[in-house]
C-alpha cells in the first residue's frame, strides 16, 4: 500500500523543511498524530534519531517508534515507523522550490505490516483515509508555513 498527496506552499523550502522536520509538532498538523516525542537524547531532525509517536483515529489510540531515515534541510525528511521490530511504514516529504515558494509532497509506503493489519485496513478503507489525513496535513502545514516570518 502506498500513495501521496502534493501542495504548493507560499514559502521558502527552508521555512517549510523547518516546520515538517519538527516532529514535536506533527500534532499541529496531522488529524491523526497527536504528540511526538524524540528518545534516547535525540532533540531534533537527524539521520537515524529516534521517536515515539502517539495516534488517535476515533476511539482508538496507538504508540509507535520510529527513526528518521533522511533528513537534508530544504529538500526532504524521510522516517520510517516500526511494528514489532521490523520497518513497518516509510513516511517522506518532498520539497521542490517552485515559483510561488515550495511544492511539498507527503508519500508513505508501507513495507510490512502484520497479516491481520492488512485485513484491518480493508475493512476499514484504511488508504482513502490516509490520503484525506494527508490532504489535511499539508494544508495545515501550509497555514503555518505561510503564516511564517519569512526567512
Amino acid at each position: 500500500m502506498r500513495g501521496e498527496q502534493t501542495i504548493e506552499i507560499a514559502a521558502a523550502p527552508d521555512t517549510v523543511y523547518a516546520l515538517v522536520s519538527d516532529l514535536t509538532r506533527m500534532g499541529e498538523f496531522s488529524p491523526e498524530c497527536q504528540q511526538v516525542e524524540w528518545l534516547g537524547g535525540a532533540t531534533g531532525p537527524a539521520a537515524g534519531a529516534r521517536f515515539v509517536g502517539h495516534n488517535r483515529n476515533g476511539l482508538i489510540k496507538w504508540s509507535r517508534r520510529g527513526r528518521v531515515i533522511s533528513a537534508t534541510p530544504g529538500h526532504q525528511f524521510s522516517f520510517v515507523t516500526e511494528e514489532r521490530g521490523r520497518d513497518s511504514t516509510l513516511w517522506t516529504y518532498q520539497l521542490r522550490a517552485s515559483t510561488g515558494g515550495t511544492t511539498v509532497t507527503e508519500s508513505y509506503q508501507v513495507r510490512w505490516i502484520p497479516w491481520w493489519m492488512h485485513a484491518v485496513d480493508a475493512v476499514t478503507f484504511r488508504r482513502p483515509m490516509l490520503l484525506r489525513n494527508m490532504a489535511k496535513t499539508l494544508a495545515q502545514l501550509k497555514a503555518a508555513a505561510e503564516a511564517a516570518p519569512a526567512g
